[in-house]
């Protein structure tokens, strides 16, 4: 049995190595031969090789930040979370051993390299809104899935349009997909809001998009709608963020995330939401539904080229994503024939795209005659980024061609799409069509362009970019410092710097214990100042890492030269560690703000590798003597 593993996580230092060094222990414990791809802030080491994937019976990712699969196509694997590689190694091995696991078809492997790409390249509000937008689309799928289904099984025609009898039965289904849709906007401000801020925002932002949609709160009929829900999950996050960087007691943090801050920022978001914000937003939203429903004749065709073009431009990005929460809004507004141009539109780039390689293969190499089987296929389940390898390789041609195609087919939906379902096929059929001759009449035969058939070189897309830590910077050391080569923590630390007895009892306590450590030899220009980064660093997060281990480490101007202070509290002290446990091994890292980018990093990472062996960890825990700790310590290279 040979199984592959990749481990990674946000920072890309602590969780990444302690996850691949579990996997290793885990496969040896098991005799199952096993390597480790680790994808860390200084790179990717132990990669794996094609003959390496070749010949695996399976593959592990234990990743919390996106890693490429491409390469893993047709093989057994599990994707999970970078803690389940830390606690659940065993369990993992075992479910592929057992083959409790699937097969990666890899359908789209161009695809998701460019959406990938785009990701990393996106700014910050946009993802935060599309955060928000991922975990509000189920609401809008069940709750138009069951309106369509109530009006096309139970709607009745009259001179109005199809209407629902009321007390029949599809009155209930229409209004069962009426309560989904009411949820649409509470969950698209509370998950902005946990982008932004984590767990803390979901509670404010859920409460803020909820009087958002509901302007009986600031005396509206219509409510603030998307809009006031987009405005008010980024109000909730920010504003939690804000508060988050307030100093309190150390006897209050532990209840600020449940208590203080969803209280107080709910408070706030609400308020001034009631009092400030909704009833402007609640005017302009109001003003814009009565103009869409008096849309008629040339209007209403001048609209649908708008949201058509939208759809197409940019294949599931932001111009996209505005118009399907527009017609989505619409629909939870009474106005279902917005979303028939729209739900048209969606279709068409990967069904042209596909067919334009069906029609004329010499136009395509074979990598894109294989890419638009795929996209066609998406298609039918109205993905629309199934266009966006045609489009990353050739945009001057490609881009131009679904736009119109959309554009096309929004405006053969506006004659009738919403009340007669064949409507919706003509319209499909048209736009798919003209985007398919359109693309084939702009782009030359592949061999023409110099390229013989069936090469592969020419498709290409983009490959993902090294992806850079945050605490990552590009940086020299300073021409006042001696130069460091460490290549063991031994290096810069000395038994002086070691005590096997601490005595502070609470984790501040214990942090200005080692700082008094590390200034009494000389390590440091200003303790306080020192002690400031190491302070900032814990309230961005724990640097308890569980399994009794903590490393606090901070980088500053106030350090003189690199250095780690190691001190045992044998009965524990409470770090806010991940799996809960008290920290009684703990090394507190001390870098020159000139030297972070390469010298924190490596301690960080030789640390976690060698302290994820339990054995050795109830070594150090029970030595008895400076000396005998430091013995241990010069194995950690």
């Amino acid at each position: 049995m040979k199984i592959l593993a990749v481990t990674a996580c946000p920072v890309g230092i602590a969780h990444t190595y302690m996850a691949a060094e579990n996997l290793q222990k885990a496969g040896e414990d098991m005799n199952v031969d096993i390597k480790v791809e680790t994808q860390g802030s200084i790179g990717v080491e132990n990669a794996l090789t094609e003959k390496d994937i070749e010949g695996a019976d399976g593959i592990i990712i234990a990743s919390d930040k996106d890693v490429s699969k491409e390469r893993f196509a047709g093989k057994n694997l599990i994707v999970v979370g970078v803690q389940e590689g830390i606690r659940q190694p065993k369990e993992l091995i075992k479910r592929i051993m057992d083959g409790n696991v699937s097969v990666y078809r890899g359908e789209m492997p161009s695809a998701e390299s460019v959406k990938q790409k785009k990701k990393q390249k996106e700014n910050p509000i946009y993802r935060h809104l599309m955060n928000g937008v991922s975990y509000m689309i189920p609401f809008i799928v069940v709750g138009g899935l069951l309106i369509a289904i109530s009006l096309a099984l139970g709607g009745e025609q009259t001179d109005g349009g199809i209407v629902i009898p009321e007390g029949s039965f599809w009155k209930q289904i229409e209004s069962l997909g009426a309560a989904s849709f009411s949820f649409m906007v509470p969950i698209l401000a509370g998950f902005i809001a946990v982008s932004i801020a984590d767990r803390p925002g979901l509670a404010p932002g859920i409460i803020g998009g909820y009087i958002a949609a509901n302007g009986s709160f600031y005396g509206s009929e219509a409510g603030a709608g998307f809009i006031g829900g987009i405005i008010a999950g980024f109000l909730a996050g920010y504003v939690v963020l804000g508060i988050k960087k307030i100093k309190v007691p150390q006897a209050v943090q532990p209840v600020m995330p449940i208590i203080f801050i969803p209280i107080i920022a709910s408070l706030v978001v609400g308020l001034l939401f009631i009092f400030v914000i909704g009833a402007p937003v609640a005017a302009i939203f109001e003003g814009l539904t009565q103009w869409l429903e008096g849309m008629q004749g040339t209007s209403s065709i001048v609209l649908a080229l708008i949201l058509g073009g939208m759809i197409a431009i940019d294949m599931g990005g932001p111009f996209n994503k505005v118009a399907f929460l527009f017609g989505a809004a619409m629909i939870a507004e009474g106005n279902y024939e917005i979303m028939g141009p729209i739900a048209v539109a969606i279709c068409i780039p990967p069904l042209g795209m596909g067919l334009a390689t069906f029609l004329n293969k010499k136009k395509y190499n074979q990598a894109e005659r294989e890419t638009g089987k795929a996209s066609f296929t998406m298609g039918l389940f109205g993905i629309t980024e199934g266009a966006i390898p045609f489009a990353a390789q050739d945009p001057l041609r490609v881009i131009p061609s679904i736009v119109v195609g959309s554009m096309a087919g929004s405006v053969v939906a506006v004659l009738g799409a919403v009340d007669h379902v064949l409507m919706f096929f003509v319209a499909a059929a048209i736009g798919v069509v003209i985007t398919a001759l359109m693309a084939n009449a702009l782009k030359k035969d592949v061999v023409a362009a110099g390229m013989p058939a069936g090469e592969d070189a020419d498709s290409e897309v983009p490959t993902e970019e090294v992806f850079e830590d945050k605490e990552k910077v590009d940086s020299q050391p300073s021409q006042e410092q001696d130069h460091i080569n460490i290549t063991k923590l031994t290096d810069i630390t000395t038994p002086d710097l070691i005590d096997i007895d601490l005595a502070g009892s609470a984790r501040d306590e214990v942090i200005e214990e080692l700082i008094q450590t590390l200034d009494k030899q000389d390590v440091l220009h200003s303790s306080e100042t020192f002690k400031d980064a190491i302070v900032n660093r814990e309230q961005e997060g724990t640097t308890g890492l569980g399994m009794n281990i903590a490393i606090p480490h901070g980088k500053s101007s106030a350090v003189k030269k690199p250095a780690v202070v190691f001190g045992i509290k044998r009965e524990g002290v409470d770090w806010n560690s991940m799996d809960g446990t008290d920290a009684k091994l703990i090394f507190m890292i001390a870098v020159p703000k000139a030297r972070e980018g390469d010298d924190h990093l490596k301690i960080l990472q030789m640390l976690s590798r060698r302290l994820m062996n339990e054995s050795f960890r109830e070594e150090l825990l029970n030595v008895s003597s400076k000396e005998e700790a430091y013995r241990l310590l010069e194995t950690i290279q």
